[in-house]
């Protein structure tokens, strides 16, 4: 059914048990795992800032997608890492689309509703905007 799968990670506590899931169903459908993180630069800041943040989110996530990815070291899945830069949601569906995923995972942070509501979140534009379909684990 599925053949490639997209987990949305960033390094949150509902990101990991969206990675758990996810490896659990690359395993069962003996598909491929795309991991994909996204460093979000500030909107207003100077290039020195820009740098410096994306810098650190770059090492940030190695450290942890490699940490992932030697969970998945068995062999049985075949993965793949990718971190991007720019709006999380945006980035997401872009990394989806190019990759031709079948299935997007993605935790949910777990907001208030009335958070939620104002302010959206990544996982409710990854619904709305992806070409496949999106699991949110919480």
């Amino acid at each position: 059914m599925f053949k490639r799968i997209l987990l949305a990670f960033d390094a949150s506590e509902p990101a990991r048990k969206a990675f758990e899931r996810s490896l659990e169903m690359a395993r069962c459908f003996n598909a491929e795992l795309r991991v994909v993180a996204v460093i979000r630069p500030p909107d207003f800041a100077e290039d020195v800032e820009t740098e410096a943040i994306v810098e650190q989110g770059q090492t940030h996530f190695e450290q942890q997608i490699a940490c992932l990815l030697s969970a998945a070291s068995d062999g049985a899945v075949r993965t793949h890492s990718e971190i991007r830069i720019g709006h999380p949601a945006e980035q997401i569906i872009a990394a989806a689309d190019r990759w031709q995923a079948d299935l997007i995972v993605t935790g949910h942070r777990g907001q208030g509703v009335f958070e939620r509501w104002l302010l959206g979140s990544v996982s409710r534009l990854v619904i709305a905007y992806a070409h496949c379909a999106v699991l949110v684990v919480r």
